[in-house]
């Protein structure tokens, strides 16, 4: 990586504190890969309506070929029609983002994902309330000019064209005068968007650190001391080891330490994480095969059976 390249990233590194008051570090996503996510997201979006229109459009010349459909059936038809739309549309971001990785599956292709933007340097938990403020204000960014544009179709239509031209211009420029690239739909709902590497954790520590083995036999952790975390903190740790700073690992180990009620030495931070990360991983699948699931430690469990 060139030093230019190491700079720019370096402007878009932040530090946040979580509320361990662990510090840990993360990255701005740039607004290029933001606008990729979002092309490939529309993409998605289009070919799921195409694909559903075609489906309902089966189904009404099969209905009608059987003689099996009358006008009531038509319209349900329609209705079921701009039903998905509406749901694709409003729904699609909302649902995705919502979830333990806060991320649509365009933001995942491209490696980023909606986090909460910390108020100060403590950080904050992404809420259903921001991602749902978000997205409306993203109907509003956009959605709003189309409107304009649609009425600029009859005669003397100029003004509709200039209100319509310097509304998207004023959302779509709206990152460029912030350090943090914030559409205002961030702005209001309190979130920025941040990088989230799709790299396996397992795969690169397996490559830069062959003792892993032997400091997962050194630790071992009960169903308790691990029913603490969830997915998002299972994150968190990976980004921690990735990054390696070795204040950053020993606050980490030192909260994880507290909230499991360990009396771990120091010098072997790592080794700890890393087993910790092994045994957390380890269990977080296993119950997600039986149905359960746990975003983060503030949720419960989610599916199968108490626990």
């Amino acid at each position: 990586m060139s030093d230019a390249a190491r700079s720019l990233d370096s402007k878009r590194r932040r530090q946040i504190v979580t509320p361990e008051g662990v510090p840990l570090g993360v990255t701005v996503a740039t607004r290029g890969s933001r606008l990729m996510a979002l092309i490939l997201d529309y993409t998605i979006i289009v070919l799921s309506l195409i694909a559903f229109s075609i489906a309902l459009l089966l189904i009404g010349i099969n209905l009608e070929t059987l003689d099996s459909i009358d006008n009531s059936g038509g319209e349900f038809l329609v209705v079921l029609f701009f039903v998905g739309i509406f749901l694709m549309l409003n729904g699609y971001f909302v649902f995705f983002e919502m979830g333990p990785r806060g991320a649509t599956p365009g933001k995942r292709m491209v490696g980023i994902r909606v986090a909460a933007r910390p108020q100060g340097e403590a950080g904050e938990r992404l809420t259903a309330e921001a991602i749902i403020a978000r997205n409306l204000l993203r109907q509003i960014e956009i959605f709003m000019p189309l409107s304009f544009f649609s009425g600029a179709s009859d005669a003397g239509a100029g003004p509709a064209w200039i209100a319509g031209s310097l509304w998207f211009a004023t959302f779509m420029l709206f990152p460029f005068f912030n350090r943090d690239g914030l559409r205002a739909g961030d702005v209001v709902a309190g979130t920025w968007v941040i990088e989230a590497p799709r790299r396996k954790l397992a795969e690169a520590l397996s490559l830069a650190q062959p003792h892993t083995e032997t400091s997962a036999r050194t630790y071992r952790f009960g169903p308790e001391e691990l029913e603490v975390y969830g997915e998002y903190e299972l994150q968190s740790l990976e980004r921690v080891l990735r990054d390696g700073d070795d204040k950053t690992l020993e606050a980490v180990h030192q909260a994880i330490v507290r909230k499991i009620g360990w009396q771990a030495g120091s010098g072997d931070e790592r080794e700890f994480l890393e087993s910790f990360y092994t045994a957390l991983r380890a269990k977080l699948e296993g119950d997600l095969r039986f149905g359960q699931r746990k975003a983060d430690k503030y949720s419960a469990r989610e599916g199968g059976p108490p626990r």
